[in-house]
């Protein structure tokens, strides 16, 4: 008689990647409307260019090594990527500073290391850092939100598509008279020029907490975000570590000098703090592994958040701090291994207790 066997693992989880993946893009589409609603049609010319680099990239570099594409671009993974780095673009931004990020993400920061379960780094803060460095002026020019009156023209979805196509607008309009820097930049410059916080927080672009449109952006992210813990698709501990360590730290050197150093909430609903908490850092090939070292984990970056915002170079600082914390993994996964399912505590822990 045969007896049919079955090699392991016999329990199987029943999260697969492309399961994860639908759920993190529907988690974000509350933000995209709300992105589209502030800042007008450029995010999604950008998450169309973004999208097709990245698909392009994957299938090519899975081509190089022989690899069947179609299982690969079917989990998903790669399209994240894009709508990541999408997010963190301005909505003029031009196409092939988009394309430099996506392709750097995909190429290298994910395919020299072997693909998806084998990079160091998160792909999108890879590519996003990049051009960050390497195109400054472009990817620090906003539009205002929607509701805000800076004295500068409105733009339309046809002079945005002549921007990303071309790298100019229609005449008579310019670059100029359309853009304006964004809060944490600004925040940043009239700190240097000596201006005070509450002399600061009556520019119009500042709402209640931290920037307007920003904070209603936010919002909705940290809604998606709730939504993949209760999906089970992320922990808790990283968003939770991430935004209460920025929050400390920030409360901490307000209630120190409140003058110079803005309050805990601007420092969360402004910027990409909430996205790098809830969508970002969680990415699970580049955390670490345990939960202690997760807190561990999104600690340093909550720390590193605010370190770099207030005496760094880069106002925002959330794709430095994740791409150094990432270096810091091998070592947390060192001392704090997650415990192995159907074993116990360590034999060291035993003889203490």
């Amino acid at each position: 008689m045969h007896f049919p066997t079955q090699s392991s693992p016999f329990i199987r989880p029943k999260n697969t990647v492309t399961k994860m993946m639908l759920h993190v893009l529907l988690a974000l589409v509350p933000a995209l409307i709300a992105y589209v609603w502030y800042f007008g049609w450029g995010i999604v010319i950008n998450l169309g260019i973004a999208t097709i680099t990245a698909l392009l990239c994957e299938f090519l570099a899975l081509r190089l090594q022989n690899k069947p594409g179609l299982p690969a671009l079917g989990d998903l993974s790669v399209v994240v990527t894009a709508i990541l780095i999408a997010f963190c673009l301005p909505p003029l931004t031009a196409w092939y500073v988009t394309v430099i990020a996506v392709a750097f993400a995909v190429l290298l920061a994910k395919h020299v290391y072997g693909g998806l379960g084998y990079n160091i780094f998160n792909p999108a803060m890879a590519g996003y850092v990049v051009v960050l460095i390497s195109f400054p002026q472009e990817l620090t020019v906003w539009l205002p939100p929607r509701g805000v009156d800076l004295g500068l023209d409105s733009v339309s979805f046809g002079q945005t598509l002549s921007y990303v196509l071309s790298g100019s607008l229609p005449t008579p309009a310019s670059l100029d008279a359309v853009t304006s820097a964004t809060p944490l930049d600004l925040l940043k410059t009239d700190l240097g020029e000596m201006r005070t916080m509450s002399e600061i927080k009556t520019h119009p672009i500042f709402g209640s907490q931290g920037a307007h449109g920003w904070e209603w952006i936010n919002n909705y992210i940290a809604i998606g975000g709730i939504y993949l813990m209760f999906m089970k698709v992320i922990r808790w501990h990283i968003p939770v570590a991430v935004l209460a360590s920025l929050a400390v730290m920030a409360g901490m050197f307000n209630m120190f000098d409140p003058d110079h150093y803005a309050k805990a909430g601007f420092h969360i609903f402004s910027g990409a703090a909430i996205l790098c908490a809830f969508f970002i850092a969680t990415d699970p090939v580049t955390a670490a592994t345990s939960n202690m070292g997760r807190i561990i984990y999104g600690i340093g970056i909550g720390v590193l958040i605010y370190v770099i915002r207030n005496w760094g170079g880069y106002p925002d600082a959330v794709a430095f701090a994740v791409l150094l914390m990432n270096m810091c993994v091998p070592l947390i996964d060192y001392y704090f291994k997650p415990r192995v399912y159907g074993h116990g505590k360590s034999k060291t822990k035993k003889a203490k207790s």
